[in-house]
């Protein structure tokens, strides 16, 4: 299962579908409020993101898959992980955020705020210049494609999820030394906000963890490096062909 991250949609994770599934069922969907799915007319909160790749798993009766988020996909992946192990063969978090620092945490809730306030647009350069680095400087294809995900996003659905993901960086701190399954730390070098010092964190507290930090890239390596990203999915995946979290 790969789950994608706030303002993208499942079409975002075509080349490590494409990868993967020489050797796994390899699933994706759009979270709430993202591409074909609708944004349900509540408050929602972390949990209401993870309940809908439960009920997923449930209806396709999947007993168990390995987890993939990217970004808040992330958040998503170990909260499932976490609350469903029992289903969970391993968990992937992909340029994840974990304990941000002051800094950190003022200036994505003024992003959440301006994306409440203004829509997409309001914020749509400084996120890609965030992602990819300066315009034009590389990947210019991934972040045009980038670019067309965020534009086509439903406003309401991106404000809702980026209002949970400003919020929910420390909501695992105090759990993560309990978690029962394997899990990969993998972020980029150049990421700013999901740095390298998040997974370690995040990695000195899980019981069962290892990371990995791909140089040369910033925040959406699964599209600027989706081959090396797919690689290293392929290995963590297959290191753990045995693992029974009932054990």
């Amino acid at each position: 299962m790969l789950l994608h991250g706030v303002g993208m949609n499942k079409n975002v994770w075509a080349p490590q579908v494409n990868n993967l599934s020489a050797d796994f069922d390899v699933l994706v969907f759009d979270m709430w409020g993202h591409g074909e799915s609708e944004l349900p007319n509540r408050k929602l909160g972390l949990q209401d993101y993870t309940e809908q790749l439960t009920d997923l798993l449930a209806e396709l009766k999947i007993e168990s898959a390995h987890v993939v988020g990217h970004s808040m996909g992330a958040l998503i992946a170990l909260d499932f992980a976490l609350t469903h192990w029992q289903t969970c063969n391993s968990v992937s978090a992909l340029n994840a955020v974990f304990m941000r620092s002051p800094d950190q945490s003022a200036a994505v809730q003024k992003r959440s705020q301006e994306l409440a306030a203004g829509g997409v647009a309001v914020n749509l350069e400084e996120t890609l210049q965030r992602w990819f680095g300066e315009p034009g400087e590389h990947h210019v294809e991934a972040a045009n494609l980038a670019r067309e995900l965020l534009l086509d996003v439903n406003p309401m659905g991106y404000a809702a999820a980026y209002e949970v993901f400003a919020a929910s960086d420390s909501v695992h701190a105090g759990e993560l030394s309990g978690l029962k399954v394997p899990a990969l730390f993998f972020t980029a070098d150049g990421d700013p906000n999901s740095t390298s010092a998040m997974s370690k964190a995040m990695l000195d507290l899980a019981p069962n963890g290892s990371a990995q930090v791909l140089a040369g890239h910033r925040h959406m390596m699964t599209l600027t490096a989706p081959d090396e990203v797919s690689e290293s999915l392929r290995t963590f995946f297959n290191s753990t062909p045995n693992f029974d979290a009932n054990k």
